[in-house]
């Protein structure tokens, strides 16, 4: 008896800390995104971008020396596809973040996983969070005349970055087989080959002023090293599905942090918009 219980203690704990973990990564994830856009003007959103994939890349690798276990053939792929869509994803959701605040464009970029999670799913229920989630994006278009229209710009790179995002956690899942930290690793240098050359393009020799370096290094462990890590290893205990709707949250704490960072005030229309979004992610989960 005893025996059985402890079996099951187990998992419903790796479960209970895989959450936490998460919960974890949104929080600095979304606090490096918020101080991220103070150096926009600075040096570009690409420059930022680069800061954050190639000093993560950095750390990652001195940390978890990946070349000590060679990769497959496929996993390889998976790893190189993984790495791309993180570069990319960086990339678009920080060109949003310079046209629309930061809740908004999470907002828009949740639909990535939340998409990923009723595709996994059979249950009707799921339905009524489809249409919770349409609600939420038609308020966030920018087709509304009034206070707050956001820049379509804007919301076209966020769109994009939902994209991102969901094959994000489809590859993440393949790649989380391996060892959370060499995975992590090998991504972030794949993201850096691809990001790091259009930011020093961008950036010049602006992004070797030291100043900029320190917040790019703080960037890099608070919105890649850290949160890739945590999430890489809820990946490895939590399903698909889950990991999606705990995600799902992400625009709540971007608004959060927004808003007490960065000063982002938004409309009551916005926030019932994100509220929407937020309950397709709770609706999903319970169903």
């Amino acid at each position: 008896m005893n025996d059985s219980s402890g079996a099951s203690a187990k998992p419903a704990g790796s479960a209970l800390l895989a959450g936490f973990a998460l919960l974890a990564s949104q929080l600095s994830l979304n606090l490096g995104a918020a101080l991220a856009k103070h150096l926009f003007p600075l040096i570009g959103v690409e420059g930022v971008a680069s800061y954050r994939v190639g000093i993560a890349a950095i750390i990652m690798l001195a940390v978890f020396r990946p070349w000590r276990t060679p990769l497959t053939l496929a996993q390889g792929v998976n790893v190189a596809i993984y790495g791309s869509v993180i570069g990319l994803m960086n990339l678009l959701i920080y060109r949003s973040f310079s046209r629309i605040p930061l809740g908004i464009a999470v907002a828009i970029e949740v639909a990535g996983p939340l998409t990923v999670a009723v595709l996994s799913s059979r249950r009707p229920r799921d339905l009524l969070a489809v249409a919770l989630a349409a609600v939420g994006l038609y308020l966030l278009l920018p087709i509304h005349s009034g206070v707050n229209q956001l820049d379509p710009v804007g919301v076209a790179y966020a769109a994009g970055a939902a994209v991102c995002w969901g094959l994000y956690i489809v590859f993440g899942k393949r790649v989380s087989v391996m060892h959370g930290g060499q995975s992590v690793a090998w991504a972030m240098l794949a993201a850096s080959v691809f990001v790091v050359p259009i930011g020093a393009w961008y950036g010049g020799s602006t992004l070797l002023t030291p100043s900029y370096l320190a917040i790019g290094l703080a960037i890099a462990l608070m919105c890649s090293a850290l949160p890739y890590t945590l999430e890489m290893l809820s990946l490895r205990r939590l399903s698909q599905r889950t990991f999606s709707m705990f995600s799902s949250a992400a625009p709540a704490l971007s608004a959060l942090a927004g808003l007490v960072v960065l000063g982002e005030s938004l409309s009551a229309i916005q926030w019932l918009a994100i509220a929407s979004m937020v309950g397709a992610s709770v609706l999903t989960t319970l169903s």
